[in-house]
């Protein structure tokens, strides 16, 4: 089977799409005045709940991405549950070759999550913070599992982003 092929049978599932979120840690995290580690943000559509309890969730990462690296050394993460309207968002997060994360989340409402510290999307659907239970390789992908610590449910304005055949779309 060729990747074309695998790709293309892939395309034809529907998938919501989440903005995964963290902060780095301080680059010297001894010294108080030390600047802060910076927000990194990354559009995911390979994410769904794995248990009710304990409360799990898991999301797929490429291998050596910035995102696995960083979910690698730190173990606090958020997930924004993106809303149709935030399709911007979820494309300027998926960008490749893009420009610095401190940038892209310039002009973006967001919250800080009192559990990780990571952004946390305003007006989006629900919004998750979670701390790292396991890591699984998979191939070229990282399975991140991890831990349900807040949920919230911020808006229940519009219906959520998908994507389908290599495109956002929008329920009905």
């Amino acid at each position: 089977m060729s990747n074309d092929a695998f790709k293309a049978a892939m395309s034809q599932l529907a998938a919501g799409v989440v903005l995964v979120t963290a902060q780095e840690p301080p680059l010297d995290p001894d010294d108080p005045l030390a600047p802060a580690g910076e927000d990194v943000g990354m559009t995911a559509t390979a994410f769904m709940s794995v248990s009710l309890d304990p409360p799990l969730v898991l999301v797929s990462l490429r291998t050596g991405a910035r995102m696995d690296d960083l979910l690698d050394e730190q173990p606090l993460w958020a997930v924004s549950v993106l809303t149709e309207s935030q399709r911007h968002i979820a494309g300027r997060f998926a960008m490749k070759g893009r420009i610095s994360d401190r940038l892209l989340f310039e002009d973006i409402p967001y919250d800080r999550g009192e559990a990780s510290g990571a952004p946390l999307v305003g007006g989006a659907l629900a919004s998750l913070e979670c701390r790292t239970e396991q890591r699984v390789t998979a191939g070229d992908h990282t399975l991140v599992i991890g831990r349900v610590l807040t949920a919230r449910l911020p808006s229940a304005e519009g219906g959520p982003l998908m994507y389908f055949r290599g495109r956002y779309r929008q329920l009905g």
